[in-house]
């Protein structure tokens, strides 16, 4: 049973927000926009393997996509997480081409690619950290000791992959092509087959991860460098990125594309809630989409539809009703 369904992962749409309010000529322009390709092929993986996912028992299986856990001063971010009565399993998709090497002696992970070689984070010790992070939670929440375990799963058909070092023989069963994905669950339910926790446990479990689950807003700008007043303001132009639109005549107006719209600053209020708060005041409202009129500003967060708000006068504060819509 799908407890948090799949969608857009939130570092995407951060990307995505990043590219859209970051100068051309930022020197970390092309970082982002390569980070935001990789990622986005990574999702198209996840997404390919649902096909599989589905074909689980769904009275035993309980799934959970894009789960973003606050670790301290870090966020653990886990494709998906399946867990059952006998064990918990935590895993990660990789859509990649060419040939990817697991260097388990070195905990490299190398993608061979035209003659090219390149190195990225390995998704083995990275597995081996979330799997320690979920461990050690269940224990901090009360929950019986259950066994968690992980998988990598390569989402591109046309990849190859070796393992080689001395843990090579370990990981073996924990990595594989997306249509060896159910032949692999089997490798895990007769490994684990006590069952330890109950339905009771499992949805308290779900129910806990689904709360604790929070959008990695500031990270990405943390990891890149890049500070809040180095991206653009104002409302970006639906249809050519003009940037910033005026208001005219209770519209938007692109000077580039003369034409007129009403509800452009949803969009911008969102890429707001993605890069710098998960809040905002009438003020920080209108200087982030060039506003005057204090009274303009708050018909228009009142008639989104989007958002929620708490205080009275100068102390009343914005938020998303649901994030991100």
């Amino acid at each position: 049973m799908i407890v948090k369904a799949r969608t857009i992962p939130l570092k995407l749409l951060i990307l995505a927000a990043i590219l859209r309010r970051l100068p051309l000529t930022h020197h970390k322009y092309q970082a982002i926009l390569g980070e935001f390709k990789r990622r986005e092929a990574g999702y198209h993986g996840e997404v390919s393997l649902d096909y599989y996912l589905r074909s689980l028992p769904q009275e035993k299986y309980l799934i959970l996509h894009d789960l973003n856990l606050p670790d301290g001063g870090y966020n653990c971010q886990i494709d998906t997480l399946l867990l059952t009565p006998e064990f918990g399993l935590i895993i990660d998709v990789k859509n990649m081409i060419g040939k990817l090497i697991f260097d388990t002696e070195n905990e490299q992970f190398i993608q061979i690619n035209n003659d090219k070689e390149k190195g990225y984070p390995d998704p083995i010790a990275q597995a081996e950290r979330h799997k320690a992070f979920i461990k050690k939670w269940l224990a901090a929440n009360g929950f019986h000791p259950v066994p968690i375990d992980y998988m990598v799963v390569i989402g591109n058909p046309y990849a190859t992959y070796v393992l080689s070092g001395p843990n090579a023989r370990k990981v073996k069963p924990r990595v594989c092509k997306a249509d060896a994905f159910l032949s692999k669950i089997q490798f895990f339910e007769n490994l684990y087959s006590t069952s330890l926790l109950n339905p009771k446990e499992l949805r308290k479990i779900c129910r806990l991860l689904v709360k604790m689950n929070t959008p990695p807003t500031k990270f990405l700008l943390e990891k890149f460098g890049i500070k809040q007043s180095d991206l653009l303001t104002g409302i970006l132009g639906p249809c050519c990125n003009y940037l910033p639109l005026i208001r005219k005549k209770q519209k938007w107006y692109c000077p580039r594309c003369d034409n007129y719209f009403v509800d452009a600053h949803i969009a911008a209020l969102l890429d707001y809630f993605l890069l710098f708060d998960m809040k905002i005041t009438n003020r920080q409202f209108r200087e982030f989409c060039h506003l005057d009129s204090i009274h303009t500003a708050k018909r228009l967060l009142m008639l989104s539809g989007k958002v929620n708000y708490s205080g009275i006068k100068k102390g009343r504060c914005y938020f998303p009703k649901v994030f991100p819509w």
